[in-house]
């Protein structure tokens, strides 16, 4: 029962180290750096200890060529001056220098080849785990942008919803000014009806015989002839012409 107790909580657990991980993306790439940049460190240390062996192998193989040439040349000048056995032992120990010396050398070029590999393995690792953080923190950063997008468009829908939706203050106003507008217009076209458009024009009629009548009476008093007006009919003009005939005919008799 405690085993499945330990499980239980195990479980809870890793459910909200996952949830703090998905919220905070950040703070994981950054440790995940850190990691790549610890284990960067190590594999210098490695490849120190590496580096410090091909230069003791170096060494160790320039030393053998050095000792290799000084018992050459003593070896030839001992046979050369007739000291055989002399020549002899440097003859052997030339022999063991120059095996050490093949053995060290091979050693050498492994060891050389090695660390060739073993530079280019990190390069190659540091350069794709580099890759990879810079992907990552470009996704991170998409991913910022698009769920900043959505967050908005819900709230753009929310909000629109909500005002759109029945019994808002919106509605009501426009509902309400809609009503007035419309009785407004009904008064409006009730006022116009009523308006007796008969009446005004007979009076508009009358006004203007009147205005006409002295100005006829004005221009008789003062001996104007008054040209009859564009549009008027030519009999209005007839009882002026009469009136000035008059006197001519009345003094024939005379």
């Amino acid at each position: 029962m405690f085993r499945r107790i330990g499980n239980l909580i195990r479980g809870f657990l890793s459910l909200f180290i996952s949830g703090l991980e998905k919220s905070n993306p950040e703070a994981l790439l950054e440790v995940e750096k850190e990691n790549l940049r610890a284990q960067i460190a190590r594999y210098n240390q490695g490849l120190a200890s590496h580096a410090g062996l091909c230069e003791r192998l170096m060494g160790q193989v320039k030393k053998e060529e050095a000792e290799e040439r000084d018992l050459r040349a003593k070896t030839s000048a001992h046979l050369k001056a007739g000291n055989r056995e002399a020549a002899a032992q440097y003859a052997l120990r030339l022999q063991q220098v120059q095996a050490e010396l093949k053995e060290n050398r091979a050693q050498m070029e492994q060891a050389e080849s090695t660390y060739r590999d073993l530079l280019k393995a990190r390069d190659v690792a540091v350069t794709s785990a580099t890759a990879k953080i810079e992907s990552l923190k470009a996704m991170i950063n998409d991913m910022k942008i698009k769920r900043a997008v959505a967050e908005m468009n819900e709230m753009a829908t929310g909000m629109i919803a909500s005002v759109g939706g029945s019994g808002d203050t919106l509605n009501r106003l426009e509902s309400m000014v809609r009503e007035e507008r419309d009785k407004a217009a009904g008064r409006a076209r009730v006022a116009k009806d009523s308006i007796q458009m008969g009446d005004i024009h007979v009076k508009e009629a009358e006004m203007k015989a009147l205005a006409d009548q002295a100005l006829a009476d004005f221009a008789a008093s003062e001996g104007i002839v008054l040209e009859p007006a564009a549009g008027a009919p030519a009999a209005a003009a007839a009882p002026a012409a009469v009136k000035q005939m008059g006197p001519v005919a009345q003094s024939n008799p005379s």
